[in-house]
């Protein structure tokens, strides 16, 4: 059996993840064929789009589409982002907005490695993402 690790780095601006074979580190490409996925959130009266998808649109829907989540983590205030989604207002913290990215970043190491890719994190501040993924 050939030990395999999967890395996620969640990015202010792009997020990537890697994988540990070959005795190398290789960056997986996203479903656009890119190393790296943009860290953004669109939200429609249909749908939630994450990454390329949402970046693409966000000249139609600026005021529904989240980037530099993650720039707002943190102790102390925590402002709400506030969106239409599905024809309502709905409002996220900032940790709810960089978890729908490292869901995305997880389905992606999980197509490359078939078995659930379990969430670590290595400093305090991460406590909230991590309880939202569970």
């Amino acid at each position: 059996m050939v030990a395999r690790a999967i890395g996620i780095d969640l990015g202010t601006t792009y997020s990537c993840v890697g994988v540990w074979q070959h005795d190398r580190v290789e960056i997986i490409a996203n479903y656009q064929g890119n190393r790296t996925t943009p860290s953004y959130v669109a939200f429609t009266s249909v749908e939630r789009l994450v990454g390329d998808a949402a970046k693409n649109q966000i000249a139609m829907n600026p005021t529904n589409t989240v980037f530099d989540a993650s720039a707002m983590h943190g102790p102390g205030d925590k402002p709400m982002i506030v969106v239409q989604y599905l024809t309502e207002e709905k409002h996220f913290a900032a940790e709810e907005i960089s978890s729908m990215v490292l869901m995305k970043m997880r389905e992606m190491a999980e197509a490359v490695r078939p078995v659930p890719v379990r969430a670590e994190f290595l400093t305090k501040e991460r406590p909230s993402s991590q309880d939202l993924l569970g």
